[in-house]
């Protein structure tokens, strides 16, 4: 729920942001959780606050804006016993209508194996470089629509998921079994983590897995050049989803929709091919998905729909230019989504600049300026948008 405020208040927390990032301009320190440790035990707590200001400027209607929590996440880290550690973290800027607080890693972890780490819980899909990179890491305030759980990228998901990595992680790979949910919307593909769930939420299992190459070392989920030296990468992955018929709350007995808006889906695939860039400041990345959707009402058309099929296309680039100093950073990226019902493809071309008082992602201040057309494919359907957001992580 986001926490609305005066436009009073509102002006005085941005200026305060900006006289606070100001003055602390010549700090240097390294933040990303405080580890307490005793012998093999040991407990590690963190977390990460992101103060966003949103406005969006539509072509056919009135501006509107918003200050809000976009992220409010504490987590906590710890092990009793070698080779194992749990992990749970929970998102207060996330909270949804009667849900306060949204869980998301919470899993055990098993690390006794050479290169393989063996998770079970709810944590990330390995399917999405740009979703796979943190929040905390993005170059735009916002993830493009390859990263978004809304537009058919899984989200974290409740099962057993398994990391690794060869040749001193110059090849590394991830696979995932796991149940996820779908919030059926004609306008989205939108997945959703099981233990976040609403009544309507399509149930089903998703089974997936990708292969990164690092051609010149490993190259970490992060954007953004600091380092300056030469890293690539290009992965591949993919994933399918089926439908248990378990909750399927806009389908009658004669599997037609009884809704217009919320039809029930029936069965995912996805692909996707990305690809990454460093050098001297400079940072690329680069990515395509393509989700095949079934409603299980093969007649359905409405939103990204025809006839009860989509085929839903994201694509992305995004870069920027990291300042010899590591403290400003100015960035751009491009994106398209085209669907089957679509009249228009939807496209979002973005520009902003990046502030960082510690140089690096832990205490940040980000702008970004987006320009979208045809949204929804809706021919003409326009708007701009403004983000302007304060990170700080420990």
């Amino acid at each position: 729920m986001k926490k609305h405020l005066s436009h009073k208040f509102k002006a005085f927390l941005i200026a305060a942001i900006a006289v606070t990032g100001i003055s602390a301009a010549a700090t240097a320190v390294h933040a990303g959780g405080v580890k307490y440790q005793d012998g093999d035990k040991w407990l590690e707590i963190g977390g990460r606050i992101q103060l966003q200001y949103h406005q969006v400027d539509p072509d056919d209607s009135d501006s509107e804006d918003d200050l809000f929590f976009r992220r409010l996440r504490p987590y906590i880290k710890g092990s009793i016993h070698p080779d194992w550690y749990g992990k749970f973290q929970f998102d207060y800027g996330k909270a949804d209508g009667d849900n306060e607080m949204a869980i998301k890693d919470a899993y055990l972890a098993y690390t006794g194996l050479d290169n393989v780490k063996i998770r079970v819980g709810n944590a990330g899909f390995p399917f999405s470089r740009e979703y796979l990179t943190s929040s905390k890491r993005q170059q735009l305030v916002e993830r493009t629509f390859v990263g978004d759980h809304n537009y058919g990228t899984p989200d974290r998901n409740a099962g057993v998921h398994l990391t690794g990595g060869i040749m001193d992680k110059q090849i590394t790979w991830g696979f995932s079994g796991a149940v996820a949910h779908i919030d059926p919307d004609a306008e989205k593909l939108d997945f959703d983590t099981p233990v976040n769930r609403n009544e309507d939420f399509n149930e089903g299992y998703i089974v997936g897995g990708r292969v990164d190459y690092h051609p010149f070392g490993y190259l970490k989920m992060a954007q953004g050049d600091f380092d300056k030296e030469l890293k690539a990468t290009i992965g591949v992955a993919a994933f399918t989803w089926s439908n248990d018929d378990d909750n399927n709350t806009f389908t009658d007995a004669n599997d037609i929709s009884t809704s217009a808006s919320k039809p029930d889906v029936d069965k995912v695939t996805g692909f996707e091919i990305s690809g990454a860039m460093r050098y001297m400041g400079v940072s690329v990345d680069a990515e395509y998905n393509l989700f095949n959707a079934e409603t299980i009402d093969s007649s359905f058309t409405g939103g990204i729909y025809e006839d009860g099929e989509t085929d839903l296309e994201n694509w992305a680039v995004e870069g920027g230019y990291m300042l010899p100093n590591n403290m400003f950073e100015i960035v751009a990226g491009y994106q398209l989504q085209d669907a089957d019902n679509y009249e228009e493809e939807w496209t979002r071309t973005s520009f902003g600049v990046n502030y960082f008082i510690t140089q690096n992602h832990d205490i940040k201040l980000q702008a970004t300026y987006r320009i979208g057309e045809s949204i929804d494919g809706i021919e003409d359907n326009d708007a701009d948008e403004i983000f302007v957001q304060a990170q700080y992580v420990f």
